[in-house]
């Protein structure tokens, strides 16, 4: 059990860093002057590489998370909330992934102060979680 809850924290933890980094490209992306075509394109790069990577991590993520709960027998309403935090995750990331899609496309409709509010929910979304993984109130 504890090679798969290390594996787990791994996986979290690497997926947050995308979640983490990728609005801060959206960031950079939104102040971005038109005419500088190299930089947007630099930015897309890196976000779209970097999206790429940690897609796969997240859903190892979740699934070592599954076998964890499943596998081994956890239980608790903290639980249940903390499994309603991560699917709420898993569309902020999916809604990344359409967030890089509008801005390939020349479709961004949000500034750059957007996407600093923006990169605030998944570290709210991860207090939560570790909160609930560690003093699980209930």
């Amino acid at each position: 059990m504890l090679i798969v809850k290390v594996l787990h924290l791994w996986m979290v933890v690497s997926w947050f860093a995308g979640l983490f980094y990728l609005p801060r490209i959206f960031v950079n992306l939104a102040m971005i002057d038109p005419a500088s075509v190299a930089e947007r394109e630099r930015l897309l790069l890196m976000a779209g590489k970097l999206y790429r990577f940690v897609t796969p991590i997240g859903i190892l993520a979740v699934a070592f998370g599954f076998w964890l709960w499943f596998g081994f027998g956890f239980a608790g309403g903290w639980l249940h909330l903390k499994t309603a935090l991560v699917l709420l995750l898993l569309l902020y990331h999916a809604y990344c992934g359409r967030l890089l899609r509008d801005f390939r496309n020349g479709r961004n409709v949000h500034s750059h102060v957007w996407y600093r509010w923006f990169n605030e929910m998944p570290v709210l979304a991860l207090l939560a979680v570790i909160y609930l993984a560690v003093v699980k109130p209930f």
